[in-house]
């Protein structure tokens, strides 16, 4: 059997499990190609499960992926009313669970699969000759290999946050207080209360995350005395963060802007302008994050600052990275943050996301790289359009279409100039599905997390509380 032949009988290795590698695995299953689901958590969306106390602001008739929708229709599942905004454990629980679970696709779902790297078989980074032929080489944690025709990484950004530091590496002092510091989202109002309660706490970052975890933080300093919330954002202006209020075309959305604008209006939060974190130290217990002018003082520090891909596990793959935003070179122009925003980025797909390394493509908010500008809808278009060029079928493959809301802001701790700010986007923690209608951002997401979106979110403790978005920022 020659290779060609060999590789052409392998299944398609997905890694990750999130709601975009399950999307991606449903239109396999409707196109009849065999496939190998990889996720290195123990359920189906392990990492939107750890934001799952945030409710998305996207309703549910935009977080389901078309293909899976039709499986799990003729599977008799009841789509949750269409209008509802679900929080992160809802969206993993009544949606990526049962789509995991459907016959068609759980015996080929791994779980506890940690991928290590990827690469050709028997083939390095330098070799030329019988690379395109050469079938890819998965290898997991534990040791074993798998053997794929393609790969479609759909890992997700959730385990690689940035840092806090606004030189893009650790601040002075970063790691040593590292105790003092929370990763993005905490469940502040619930798992986490007893950390944030009668603390002062400063959130680092400009994005959806930062903004749902200070509406929390406020909420509970109206409940416990002593409770104090700093926000510190390297814009000198809090627009972005604001978005478009009650023009946004997602209202749960805009109402987050606008709660978060209210609170800093009456003092509940103490909003700190032109703040680059440049060191941390501790002193008498508390941190103290200088900007090499001014110093904030603090029991807590909530690192909001957004993820970054990981490309280490395909270092042995011939990738083409923007060198700016670690995305492909054909879709970063457009993306970029500095010049598009969530609705205004134009509808993109296997073109726009293939590498030299023919056959491998990331998908999800990982696609993205370092641009926050991702969307769930875009995710599963993404997937949509790979699958149909994988199965050959390129004028689908070819046929993306996109819809999405321009109003709003997008998630981003990119220094935006005023024309830039309110120009328009949609940024949020969810991931959303449908190639039509308003979608819902997400930086975490993807099979991280992400990812955000990428997955990010937005907190919800109860039925009244605004929604937020899973995964920008």
């Amino acid at each position: 059997m020659d290779m060609t032949t060999q590789r052409d009988d392998l299944p398609v290795v997905v890694i990750g499990a999130g709601p975009v590698g399950l999307a991606a695995a449903a239109h396999l299953t409707e196109r009849g190609i065999a496939f190998t689901v990889l996720e290195a958590g123990d359920r189906p969306a392990a990492a939107v499960r750890e934001w799952g106390h945030v409710r998305l602001f996207s309703p549910w008739r935009y977080d389901i992926d078309a293909a899976a929708r039709r499986l799990l229709t003729d599977a008799g599942w009841v789509e949750p009313e269409p209008d509802a905004l679900p929080t992160g454990a809802q969206l993993a629980g009544d949606y990526a669970q049962p789509l995991a679970d459907l016959p068609a696709l759980k015996p080929h779902v791994r779980y506890g699969a940690r991928v290590q790297a990827v690469t050709r078989l028997g083939v390095d980074r330098l070799r030329t000759v019988g690379r395109e032929t050469a079938a890819f080489l998965v290898r997991l944690d534990g040791g074993e290999d798998i053997h794929a025709r393609a790969v479609i990484d759909a890992s997700g950004t959730w385990r690689t946050p940035n840092v806090l530091g606004a030189s893009g590496i650790r601040a002075r002092g970063e790691e040593a207080v590292a105790g003092f510091v929370e990763p993005a989202l905490p469940d502040v109002l619930g798992a986490d209360r007893h950390r944030f309660a009668g603390r002062r706490t400063l959130v680092v970052g400009s994005g959806h995350s930062a903004a749902n975890t200070l509406l929390s933080l406020a909420e509970l300093a109206a409940q416990v005395p002593g409770t104090a919330v700093v926000w510190a954002i390297r814009s000198t202006d809090a627009g972005r963060t604001y978005g478009g209020e009650a023009a946004d075309a997602l209202p749960a959305r805009g109402a987050i802007g606008t709660r978060v604008r209210e609170h800093v209006e009456a003092g509940t939060i103490e909003l700190v302008t032109g703040f680059s974190v440049a060191a941390l130290t501790e002193a008498g217990g508390r941190v103290v994050v200088s900007d090499g002018s001014r110093d904030i003082a603090a029991d807590r520090i909530v690192s909001a600052t957004g993820f970054r891909p990981d490309h280490g596990i395909t270092s042995e793959l011939r990738l083409d990275l923007d060198p700016i935003l670690g995305a492909t070179r054909a879709l970063a122009p457009l993306i970029d943050p500095n010049e598009h925003s969530c609705g205004t980025v134009p509808p993109h797909g296997v073109d726009e996301l293939t590498h030299p390394e023919a056959g491998y493509y990331a998908v999800g908010v990982k696609s993205y790289g370092r641009a926050p500008t991702f969307l769930l809808a875009t995710g599963y278009e993404q997937a949509r359009s790979v699958v149909a060029a994988i199965a050959g079928d390129w004028a689908a493959a070819r046929d993306v279409r996109l819809d999405l809301p321009e109003t709003g802001v997008c998630s981003s701790d990119v220094p935006l100039d005023e024309a830039t700010i309110g120009s328009g986007g949609c940024c949020g923690p969810a991931e959303v599905a449908a190639p039509a209608g308003p979608a819902v951002a997400t930086g975490i997401s993807g099979g991280l997390l992400a990812s955000p979106l990428t997955l990010r979110p937005v907190t919800a403790a109860g039925a009244d509380r605004p929604a937020g978005d899973a995964c920008c920022g």
